[in-house]
């Protein structure tokens, strides 16, 4: 279970300086990794970890070779954190074996429900009426995709994932509640990846849709309506609203939430933990959250803060005093 220093970089390209004949037994973070273990660098806030670090070879920046060489080998590149992720994906190339395409025998997958023959579906997933599964795609267990809902090419589903539950739709009437029934379906493009327990709700009357290369971590609810532009992220925990539209290249940090009928437009990056109440019409980085205090001062400021506007109104009293003068 082990890769030779040579071997990865001619699989991967680089600049190794170093004994191309040095086994690579496992990878590893740079502060723990030892002499048999490949690591990286790609922020140089942790040079100093640099400097410390016991791994046989470290993936650097060409701004960080010289330092890096003062330690030991290292592999140069122009993209450190890109260059580790594919050598994830070579390491698990070369010591896992690949799935194989086909239905596990039991999966529940009905009889007009479409399934690429290059496609992979796992223990215990179901598929029901009108699914459609495009190449290459790998359903891991317990995954659901409900009626008429469309998977592409080349995507993963992680264990748990819902695809096509009702999206949460209800009238109000003389004090009950009357269900809206949901007659759109989900739309996922190519090379998306939906981490465990997600759930994606089918539309309304429209698809829901995830474009292509969308990653969205564990535990995300997109509701219906929902579309998500081309290569966007979002961690663990987000929920999306119904009919809320995200652009491209956007990310969203942990345990986010978005707003139902709002837009954001490409590029947009929200911080974790907060809660997008508008439309956010330029791209950037945006931030909503109180940041955590000691109990009684955070009281204190949650008082004052109850106290802006009318500070705000005697504030404006005071100006037109003034310019009236």
């Amino acid at each position: 279970m082990s890769l030779l220093l040579g071997d990865i970089v001619a699989a991967l390209g680089g600049l190794l300086e170093g004994d191309p004949q040095t086994p690579i037994e496992r990878l590893a973070p740079l502060e723990v990794a030892g002499p048999q273990e490949l690591s990286f660098l790609s922020n140089p806030r942790y040079r100093q970890q640099l400097a410390a670090s016991g791994a046989a070879c470290v993936i650097v920046a060409p701004a960080l070779r010289a330092l890096a060489l003062e330690r030991g080998p290292c592999i140069v590149t122009e993209d450190p954190y890109v260059y580790f992720a594919r050598t994830t994906q070579l390491w698990k190339q070369r010591h896992s074996a690949p799935l194989r395409a086909g239905i596990h025998p039991s999966a529940i997958v009905d009889a007009s429900a479409q399934v690429h023959p290059t496609a992979h579906i796992g223990p215990l997933c179901v598929l029901e009426r009108g699914a459609v599964i495009g190449a290459g795609t790998v359903l891991k267990s317990r995954v659901t995709v409900a009626e008429g809902c469309r998977i592409g090419a080349r995507c993963i589903l992680h264990p748990g994932v819902v695809i096509g539950a009702d999206g949460f739709g209800f009238a109000p009437h003389n004090g009950q509640w009357l269900k809206i029934e949901q007659l759109g379906a989900v739309c996922i493009g190519d090379d998306v990846e939906i981490g465990a327990n997600t759930c994606i709700d089918r539309g309304a009357l429209q698809d829901t849709v995830i474009e292509d290369g969308v990653k969205l971590d564990n535990l995300v609810q997109i509701g219906h309506n929902v579309r998500v532009g081309q290569h966007t992220a979002m961690a663990g925990c987000v929920g999306v609203a119904g009919s809320a539209t995200i652009g491209a290249h956007c990310t969203i940090g942990g345990g986010a939430i978005v707003l139902g009928h709002l837009n954001l437009a490409d590029g947009v990056h929200i911080s974790a933990a907060t809660v997008v109440t508008h439309s956010i019409r330029r791209p950037g980085h945006y931030t909503g959250m109180f940041p955590i205090d000691d109990n009684a001062q955070w009281e204190k400021n949650a008082a004052t803060l109850k106290q802006l506007h009318r500070l705000r109104e005697r504030i404006k009293a005071l100006e037109r005093s003034i310019d009236a003068a």
